[in-house]
């Protein structure tokens, strides 16, 4: 999909990929564009029902759920394909800003809650009188928008920083991140903070006072989406051939010999993180109103390890590789779930197994082997 350069980091001597959109590649660019905002609207709103080529609504939310678990497979990409910066938090940065999402949409609730409140439901279920002090913006969209950046930005940051700067690396910033989601996911379990507990957010009704249910809402919703994983990878691919994605890629290739060159590789995987950690966020706001539900499961040990898997399937360090992983995984999981529930984590084991034995470099990684091989006969 791509034209492949090389180039030197000035005064390192280490060769890295640069890469660019070639011919191909600005083809199949236009294709998605395309099926994201023609295609699939077509299908799903004009072609009739009882036709073959009608994409139903469970379709639409299905692809536009993985669409947001892809954004995150492109983040875990770029922080640890590019930057060799293994995270198995990623999953709490999708969480919070599902959370910022879902503050908002519950305050759409207004008075069609169960108990006719002004209140969300399970605050009048748990004897509040009001609102706690951190949904004093809830009911503004563009507030709590600017919050699902901020936020998980913020603790990205703050995170990043101490654990950086004591230069924490490999196996321990895994540990550390992991450890941190789950502390997180046990404060969100509690009732007391506001968050809905166990249960979490759900029965949303409107979105920017619109019926989030209605066929035209949600079809803007996948849309949105489409259009911001194909602006996400763009924003990548042009940042991994910029100096700042080659200092990226020979930090993670020789980070003592960039230091000795001059490099200050905190600020660098610093920036790289917390822009890894925001573009999750916003996967997390996209995937709550067209499923429907945020509950602390999302921050869950399994779901950030999920990320990663989708990114080790796909290829790493190749941006479409993580997109495409994401969405042969999860298509598998939707698949295997419904026909063979009980077996669906064996197969996601299994096929952990086989793609770090036989696709080390993930499924691009072994295509691109054999174009090669294919190549070479050729020549």
């Amino acid at each position: 999909m791509s034209a492949v350069m090389t180039s030197n980091l000035p005064g390192t001597g280490i060769t890295v990929p640069r890469s660019a959109l070639g011919p191909q590649g600005w083809t199949a660019l236009m294709a998605a564009v395309i099926t994201v905002m023609v295609l699939a609207p077509v299908l799903n709103m004009v072609v009739p029902a009882d036709s073959a080529f009608h994409l139903s609504d469970y379709a639409v939310a299905l692809i536009g759920k993985i669409m947001c678990y892809a954004i995150c497979a492109l983040a875990m990409d770029l922080i640890w394909g590019y930057t060799g910066i293994l995270s198995l938090g990623h999953g709490l940065f999708f969480a919070l800003g599902g959370y910022g999402m879902g503050m908002y949409l519950m305050r759409q609730i207004g008075r069609d809650g169960s108990y006719g409140a002004d209140i969300p439901d399970f605050m009048v279920f748990l004897d509040w009188k009001q609102v706690p002090w951190h949904w004093t913006l809830s009911e503004s969209f563009i507030a709590q928008m600017l919050l699902v950046v901020l936020v998980p930005g913020l603790l990205a940051f703050v995170f990043g920083f101490f654990a950086f700067r004591s230069r924490i690396k490999g196996v321990y910033f895994s540990i550390i991140t992991q450890a941190m989601t789950f502390a997180a996911m046990l404060l969100f379990f509690r009732n007391e903070t506001g968050f809905g507990g166990n249960n979490g957010f759900t029965d949303f009704k409107r979105i920017l006072d619109i019926p989030i249910a209605q066929q035209s809402t949600r079809m803007v919703l996948f849309v949105l989406t489409g259009l911001t994983l194909i602006g996400f990878f763009l924003m990548a691919r042009w940042l991994v051939g910029t100096k700042f994605g080659r200092v990226l890629q020979a930090i993670r290739d020789a980070e003592n010999r960039v230091m000795f060159c001059g490099y200050n590789p905190l600020a660098y995987k610093l920036a790289i993180w917390t822009l890894s950690a925001v573009m999750c966020a916003i996967a997390g706001a996209l995937y709550v109103p067209q499923v429907g539900i945020i509950n602390p499961s999302e921050m869950s040990a399994a779901a950030s390890i999920e990320i990663a898997i989708w990114t080790a399937v796909g290829g790493r360090a190749t941006l479409i590789g993580p997109i495409i992983g994401a969405f042969f995984v999860n298509g598998a999981k939707s698949w295997f779930t419904v026909a063979f529930p009980e077996f669906w984590l064996y197969f996601l084991g299994l096929l952990f197994v086989l793609v770090t034995l036989f696709l080390p470099d993930g499924i691009v990684g072994g295509i691109k082997k054999l174009l090669n091989k294919k190549a070479e006969v050729k020549a």
